[in-house]
């Protein structure tokens, strides 16, 4: 038994082996314990440490890959588009976002009128620059990850008089800035690439006006004046101090395949294309995300538009996507004195916005909105689907005549459907301004606010073919879908002010 006893004993037995393992564990334990909360500091710098190492590691690796995809993969070749082709570096400009390009732009472009036209290519880099004037049968090719920059110091842009049809600044008395990219009385302008980028830097501006410190209305980002048969294709065009693409008073205008981009708030007055006493345009196939209107058709504001007298004329919007959370997708107005008719907006996509499309005027604007198509519309989470609104007051001074009434009629809504929207329709015409002519067809929203009157109306005329969703305000004659009269309208002019579009 003695034997037995040592031998279960021994350091060779099982149980002895079990328990001095286990103590062993413990003093480990112990120990490692001990030196951690010992030496928690350096350990909590060695992780740190370590963590920026890896962080710094990936960043790194990140920038190589993005660096390699820049310069490694072939860029797309520049297509020669006219006989005369010009590279901006030959003129010693230097893409590294801080040499001041102005002096380059401005030879090359000399050497192009000097020659009777031709291609400017902007190659690849970050080309700073104050505004500079194109010039006639020019084609502006901004290359792959070629950016342009709009210098952010205004004393380098130009002044220029106010705009004959606005007579004032538009948000100051007196001069306006010019736009970085500029050109008047041209024919023959192209501005394209393989969506290289226009960044106008505009973060200090917004600034400025809303701490009040500018003294001058802001510039465009392009702006073509007086000209003809002008193409802005294939680009992208960012961060405007004020609206993006401007064509005044121009003639034969195409728009198409760009990308517009601002912040959707703390970026005023951004609109992305407003086409302003312009005749025969076209704007597709393009994406617009800004902090104001999308598209805003104009043509001159109260007195000064009346007089200058050069309406907007036959354009056509189409196959377009547009957010827009502070104003409208597609607006008209609110400066329209010198009128606006033949337009047509097709394939439009409005989303995550405040309003989808909107016309705006007021006493004293004169002109008129006429003939006017809206088919295939897309509301997706909108506040409010179709605004028209006659009481935008706002005004370039106290000379306006109060007695210039705006006509709206023949206004048209087919094939209008949406989810998530608010309210439909919101029209509200007055005693001195009715809407009349207007036709809703084949309409069908999803609403998000169950109240009484979803589909609003004031001094509106007009009528309902078939069936739509919500139901009609009773203003609006009601036709089935052969043109039968079914139901007269009653007159329901009571303004229901609950909301605010």
């Amino acid at each position: 038994m003695a034997l037995s006893h040592k031998h279960q004993t021994s350091s060779d037995s099982p149980t002895y082996r079990h328990h001095h393992h286990h103590h062993r564990g413990v003093d480990y334990k112990r120990s490692v314990t001990h030196f951690i909360f010992s030496h928690q500091l350096l350990l909590t710098l060695l992780w740190t440490f370590g963590f920026l190492l890896i962080f710094i590691w990936q960043r790194s690796a990140v920038d190589r890959v993005l660096e390699y995809r820049r310069w490694a993969i072939p860029s797309r070749p520049i297509p020669k588009l006219r006989s005369l082709v010009l590279d901006l570096r030959d003129f010693g400009a230097v893409g590294d976002g801080y040499t001041l390009n102005t002096a380059a732009f401005e030879e090359a472009i000399r050497e192009i009128k000097r020659r009777g036209g031709g291609q400017l290519n902007v190659p690849p880099g970050n080309w700073l620059t104050a505004p500079f004037n194109l010039t006639s049968h020019m084609t502006l090719f901004l290359a792959q990850n070629a950016v342009i920059l709009g210098i952010d110091d205004e004393k380098y842009w130009t002044l220029m008089p106010p705009l004959p049809s606005y007579g004032y600044g538009r948000e100051c008395p007196g001069p306006r800035y010019g736009s970085l990219i500029h050109g008047q009385n041209l024919n023959d302008v192209v501005i394209t690439g393989h969506n290289g980028t226009i960044n106008g830097q505009g973060q200090t501006w917004w600034k400025k006006h809303r701490e009040k410190l500018l003294k001058h209305t802001r510039g465009p980002l392009v702006q073509i004046m007086w000209s003809s048969n002008i193409k802005i294709t294939d680009i992208t065009l960012r961060d405007s101090p004020f609206w993006t693409i401007h064509p005044y008073d121009c003639k034969n205008v195409i728009i198409r395949n760009v990308t517009i981009l601002t912040p959707l708030s703390d970026a005023p007055n951004t609109d992305g294309i407003d086409p302003d006493s312009c005749v025969n345009m076209i704007i597709e196939d393009s994406y617009i995300s800004v902090g104001d209107d999308g598209i805003a058709i104009k043509s001159g504001w109260d007195q000064y538009g009346i007089a200058y007298g050069q309406p907007s004329i036959n354009i056509l919007i189409r196959n377009v996507t547009v957010r827009s959370t502070v104003s409208a997708g597609v607006s008209i107005g609110s400066e329209m004195s010198g009128g606006v008719s033949n337009i047509t907006v097709e394939n439009l996509l409005v989303w995550n916005s405040k309003r989808a499309v909107r016309i705006k005027t007021a006493s004293g604007r004169g002109g008129y909105v006429k003939n006017i198509t809206f088919r295939n519309i897309t509301f997706d989470n909108v506040r409010v689907g179709i605004v028209i609104k006659t009481d935008y007051n706002e005004h370039a001074d106290e000379g306006y005549d109060r007695n210039a009434l705006p006509v709206i009629d023949n206004i048209s809504f087919s094939g209008i459907r949406g989810q998530g929207v608010r309210v439909p329709v919101r029209i509200y015409g007055s005693r001195e301004i009715p809407v009349s002519n207007i036709t809703f067809k084949d309409l069908l929203v999803g609403i998000s606010y169950k109240k009484k009157h979803i589909f609003q109306c004031s001094f509106v005329q007009g009528r309902v073919i078939g069936k739509i969703f919500p139901a009609p305000c009773e203003n609006l004659d009601i036709y089935d879908d052969e043109g039968r009269l079914v139901k007269q309208a009653t007159s329901d002019n009571s303004v229901d002010a609950d909301y605010d579009a």
